[in-house]
């Protein structure tokens, strides 16, 4: 029985295209806090506003399915997603564009090939669908509480442009702020240029996690800027 259910499970996960195209992220480490957990599948909107707003919400993305194909059940879905234990799933479906009539051409060729007697269906475009799915887990609660980009400096021409191009880049861009994060309370928005805690300045991302961590449990003031203006707020860790 234990050897029927294995032998099921490993050729349900080589039919299963979520399965056969997913990519993972974040090295593949990240997984669900919970033991067993039960993934939340929901109908994707727009793919860039939907990743913020998981971000926001405390998760992070676990990595992605993307393929084209005919209908395929979003359960298939949710069986991957039990599989690599994440806790929520954005589906995305859209209407492909149908076969060509080469690609068609082939299909009538290949079946002379093998002598084999094709149908009106058999040579019809077929229904496709581009198929995304996005897998997230969520994260344990977060000291700061932020999602952070690296700046690079933009072109400039003379002197003067690249001395201001060099300041636009300083720091880290914040892309999500964490619901009711400390970053969240202590006024902290989507878009601010994270320049310095404490003074020490904030290089990237693996930067800022150091001083999170150095500072942990300590009142901390952040130097910031907010659409070119400089801010300083504080936020207790």
């Amino acid at each position: 029985m234990i050897a029927t259910c294995l032998t099921s499970a490993i050729l349900h996960a080589e039919d299963n295209p979520y399965t056969t195209n997913y990519q993972s992220q974040n090295q593949g480490n990240l997984r669900s806090m919970q033991s067993e957990p039960i993934p939340q599948l929901f109908s994707g909107k727009n793919r860039d506003d939907d990743n913020i707003s998981m971000l926001e919400n405390g998760f992070d993305l676990m990595g992605f399915s993307n393929f084209e194909s005919e209908e395929v059940s979003p359960d298939l879905a949710l069986a991957h997603g039990k599989v690599i234990q994440s806790d929520a799933i954005l589906v995305y479906v859209k209407k492909a564009p149908n076969a060509s009539p080469s690609a068609r051409m082939e299909v009538i060729k290949e079946a002379a090939k093998k002598g084999k007697a094709l149908t009106e269906k058999d040579v019809a475009a077929p229904g496709k669908f581009r198929y995304y799915a996005s897998y997230w887990a969520k994260l344990p609660a977060p000291v700061l509480g932020v999602h952070v980009i690296k700046l690079v400096p933009r072109n400039a021409l003379d002197e003067d442009e690249k001395t201001e191009a060099k300041t636009d880049a300083e720091g880290v861009r914040l892309i999500a702020v964490i619901h009711d994060s400390a970053a969240e309370k202590a006024g902290l928005q989507r878009g601010d240029q994270l320049l310095t805690i404490n003074r020490e300045k904030v290089e990237d991302a693996a930067g800022l996690s150091s001083l999170v961590r150095r500072y942990r449990g300590n009142a901390v003031s952040l130097q910031i800027k907010r659409r070119g203006e400089p801010m300083q707020l504080d936020v207790q860790l």
